[in-house]
């Protein structure tokens, strides 16, 4: 299974003990898994309808806490619908409607999708438990060892902006953009993502990220460790093979001899130790040099190998 699939699964099974906190998160269930059907009757039944056993209980454990419903239909479904609950008596329908805050002032249903009404989500755990139920219908995120991305897709520009807001009051910086016909909040700061798991009390999801995402930027420091080390060394063998060509058309043309006794030492110990540093080559010299003192000798050369080339 996916790393996002045990998120959702720990947080289907975590319950607010709070009957406030329970009706925000429900509220976020209902409004994004929820539609209104007509049945055989000819009478409107609330269905909401999930793709995951975990979620489908959950639903219906907070329906029974919070509105004390025992009676519900159940029905599986086809291949994008596993799971729903149906619920056909029409004062249920709505007293659930009203307790969720689905309705106006006249007694007009507002739909479903719809931003959340403020005053469910008034105290930061109502807001903790709300998210956790946008995260649950309509959140994904990424496997943390290969990369952070958390994203909740929604059908409406109002919800998504007023969860990017609600995200905000948690020191959560989120964005969104439109994909095709939704809109789309996303986060893709490791850190953030760790602090929204733990606003959503995926305790366990939460250190599991942390632990991937450790490893991951161990790795990541290593990597560029070695590849720093690596250019170093090329660049140092480089400048070596360099010297050692520049040494050998002065011998070639001109000749040691002609060289001031210090940069005729230099010559020969660069030409007997083409692998050595300039620590090392320092230290070979008599008296022994400092690194400064063998770049500003070596470069000398250069210089004069330069000006052998241009006559």
């Amino acid at each position: 299974m996916s790393f996002s699939y045990d998120v959702k699964e720990e947080m289907a099974k975590h319950f607010n003990s709070a009957r406030h906190c329970q009706i925000a998160e429900l509220a976020a269930i209902i409004s994004l898994c929820g539609h209104l059907r007509r049945e055989e009757d000819a009478k409107d039944a609330l269905v909401v309808t999930f793709d995951r056993e975990s979620l489908f209980r959950k639903c219906f454990t907070l329906l029974k806490k919070t509105y004390n419903i025992d009676e519900v239909s159940v029905r599986e479904g086809g291949k994008n619908a596993k799971y729903e609950i149906v619920i056909t008596d029409n004062d249920t329908v709505w007293d659930i409607f009203k307790g969720l805050k689905l309705v106006s002032r006249d007694l007009g249903f507002l739909g479903f999708g719809k931003t959340v009404d403020p005053t469910l989500i008034k105290s930061s755990c109502c807001r903790r438990a709300y998210l956790r139920g946008v995260f649950l219908c309509v959140g994904s995120m990424s496997d943390p060892s290969k990369g952070y991305h958390l994203e909740m897709v929604c059908e409406n520009k109002e919800v998504a902006d007023q969860i990017a807001q609600i995200l905000t009051t948690f020191d959560i910086e989120a964005k969104t953009i439109c994909r095709k016909k939704y809109f789309v909040v996303y986060i893709k700061e490791g850190s953030a993502i760790v602090e929204f798991l733990g606003i959503c009390e995926a305790h366990v999801s939460l250190m599991e990220f942390e632990n991937l995402r450790i490893l991951k930027e161990m790795s990541n420091s290593i990597n560029r460790k070695v590849n720093c080390e690596t250019a170093n060394i090329a660049k140092t063998v480089r400048a070596a093979n360099r010297q050692v060509e520049d040494i050998l058309l002065i011998q070639k043309v001109y000749g040691f001899s002609k060289l001031a006794d210090s940069l005729r030492q230099m010559a020969e110990v660069r030409l007997e130790y083409p692998d050595a540093t300039l620590q090392e080559l320092g230290e070979l010299l008599d008296p022994p040099v400092g690194k400064s003192g063998v770049n500003h000798r070596l470069r000398k050369l250069s210089e004069i190998a330069a000006d052998l080339r241009e006559d």
